[in-house]
């Protein structure tokens, strides 16, 4: 209906994880699709940004994860991709850009990553003033095991003061 086209829309931001050397999504990676893609079936004014780079092999995660949405009934306009980006932190700006083009449109923004590193995305974008949520994911526990759990964990306890200081800096030098 018209009046439903000009509501604001709800962005699952569903960030990227590596892709098997036969391009197909590793376990992690289609988790996290599947985890937003069932968040959004709430939201009638679901937009999907999957951000990505080109990673070791196949074609870029962003490519990967919309291929996925789509398999599950996603339309094509409610799919943005960022395939730029080839870290988080390149993610959160790309994707902050993206969002802030899209002004008005924004009612609403939902961080859909492992459970381990949604809280450094939701930090670095309420970093660039962009407001949030985590969205409720499933773990990986169970398809890594807990001793490549327990080394995410510890890999993204080290990296969250990392990319804290890091754009802390950033923004030091922009306010100059």
């Amino acid at each position: 209906s018209p009046i439903m086209d000009n509501m604001p829309s709800h962005y699952y931001i569903i960030f990227g994880a590596a892709i098997k050397p036969d391009g197909s999504p590793s376990g992690t990676l289609a988790r996290r699709v599947r985890g937003a893609w069932q968040l959004s079936s709430r939201s009638s004014q679901a937009k999907f940004i999957v951000t990505g780079g080109q990673g070791e092999h196949g074609p870029t995660e962003a490519q990967v994860m919309k291929t996925l949405l789509l398999e599950r009934g996603v339309s094509e306009q409610q799919i943005i991709v960022e395939e730029n980006a080839n870290d988080t932190l390149q993610s959160v700006f790309n994707c902050a850009g993206i969002l802030r083009e899209r002004g008005d449109d924004v009612q609403e923004v939902i961080i859909c990553s492992s459970p381990y590193h949604n809280y450094r995305c939701q930090m670095l974008f309420h970093m660039l003033g962009i407001p949030c949520q985590r969205g409720e994911m499933p773990s990986d526990r169970p398809a890594l095991g807990l001793r490549k759990w327990l080394y995410y964990y510890l890999r993204e306890a080290a990296a969250v003061p990392w990319d804290f200081l890091h754009m802390y800096f950033l923004r030091l030098v922009r306010n100059r």
